[in-house]
């Protein structure tokens, strides 16, 4: 008896298996072979690299997600034709994606794809959208809508999300405003007491992926103190989300007796965080300085440039150089790069606009290795010449600005541009 029981079960296992294999097979085969231009499409990479452009023209192009057949879903900052998700594929396999369909009736920032929907976000919702088996969207017309009624005012009002592996969705919701100032970016204005705005926007939303129409009364702030969050990743190797601020601006302009042109275009961090359930990055109260490595009180409440912050507040687990916008974050767990890339952090820096007299910073795809979920080394910078300039002294000279970030079904990496409207590819030539 046992064996008859055993030989059926092992003969299922094998059919299971075998068709497991060969839809991952079909799959695999109907993503496009990676062939980088002729120049690797204007951009400098390590040795060994290439890329090309597979889409060009498209709008204000903001974060990106690839199906598994390597079809792309971009979601557009401004509608184009009314419409503000794009649907590419390349249909004849030449690495340039003609087929371009388009759906929904709003701009925004967030896009991405978890157990058979299509998330994506307008400034003050997030509504998904049920996929097919080819994780196409069935019914573009009639989204669900999972959130509604989020703060969005002029600054910092785009809505970056992300799914964990437990059916929640994280929402980043910006603070409109630098420094919960009075007078907003004005002359020695003091911050607000208790910076009210706390309680509806600087920080992480928790939400149910699942469940429709939610508000702040049904969610949870998992993480405060947050300033604003482009960049945002889930961390499969210890099952934690990690983000990138963008950090605070004006401290010589609002504070010119305590600080001086070099160092306001130079302070303070642009940090990543590992944010647990319940974290407090600090914001408004304090700002990650690049050089005394630690938290210090911002002039608004008390600061004059050297006193440190609360030990409360957590610290960055990187520090990248100030005001260089990192708009996307992706670990890497593909199987194309070289092995010291696999489970790193890819961040793409939008560029910065307030560095003067200094010239301006970022426009680039930057890489840091990690072990274990904690950086094992210096951050680089992977990807560059975007701006098509050596030196970038306004934001509006930058011909293009990486702005997201999304891995191919084959380990390539895809990065948008919102000045042209670019999709560039990245691959790794094995044969090179």
């Amino acid at each position: 008896m046992r064996k008859k029981t055993i030989i059926p079960l092992f003969i299922a296992c094998l059919v299971i298996v075998g068709i497991s294999f060969s839809f991952m097979n079909k799959h695999k085969n109907d993503v496009t072979p990676f062939k980088p231009d002729a120049d690797n499409a204007g951009l400098k990479l390590p040795v060994g690299f290439g890329a090309n452009k597979v889409a060009d023209n498209l709008g204000k192009a903001r974060h990106i997600v690839i199906t598994k057949d390597g079809s792309i879903y971009i979601k557009l900052m401004k509608v184009v034709d009314g419409k503000g998700i794009l649907f590419l594929q390349d249909k004849d396999k030449d690495g340039k994606y003609e087929v371009q369909t388009a759906f929904c009736n709003y701009g925004g920032t967030g896009v991405t794809i978890k157990n058979g929907y299509l998330y994506a976000s307008s400034d003050k919702e997030v509504f998904r959208y049920k996929l097919d088996e080819n994780e196409q969207v069935i019914d573009p017309a009639n989204p669900e809508k999972i959130i509604t009624g989020l703060l969005a005012r002029r600054q910092h009002q785009t809505k970056s999300i992300l799914l964990d592996n437990e059916d929640n969705i994280y929402v980043n919701i910006g603070a409109p405003t630098n420094s919960c100032q009075e007078n907003d970016r004005g002359l020695e204005s003091k911050g607000k007491v208790g910076c009210p705005i706390l309680d509806s926007a600087g920080g992480i939303w928790q939400f149910k992926a699942n469940k429709l129409n939610q508000s702040y009364a049904d969610g949870l702030r998992y993480a405060t103190g947050i300033r604003n969050v482009m960049g945002l990743d889930w961390n499969t190797q210890n099952n934690t989300l990690y983000v990138m601020q963008h950090g605070r601006d004006n401290l010589n302009s609002s504070w010119p007796k305590l600080f001086n042109t070099k160092q306001s275009a130079e302070i303070p961090a642009e940090a990543m965080y590992m944010i647990k359930k319940g974290d407090n990055a600090g914001w408004p109260y304090v700002y990650y300085d690049t050089y005394q490595h630690k938290n210090i009180l911002a002039p608004e409440y008390g600061g004059d440039g050297k006193k440190e912050g609360s030990k409360e507040f957590i610290n960055p687990i990187v520090a990248f150089p100030a005001h260089m916008a990192p708009n996307a974050l992706l670990f890497y767990t593909g199987n194309m790069f070289p092995e010291r890339y696999k489970q790193g952090a890819f961040v793409a820096f939008h560029g910065s606009w307030n560095r003067a007299p200094e010239k301006q910073a970022g426009y680039f795809v930057a890489f840091v290795p990690f072990k274990d979920g904690k950086p094992a080394g210096e951050w680089e910078v992977f990807a560059d010449g975007f701006s098509g300039l050596n030196e970038v002294m306004a934001p509006r000279e930058a011909l293009h600005r990486p702005c997201g970030l999304a891995q191919g079904p084959d380990g390539s990496l895809y990065v948008t541009d919102d000045v042209k409207g670019t999709v560039y590819r990245i691959g790794y030539n094995i044969n090179k």
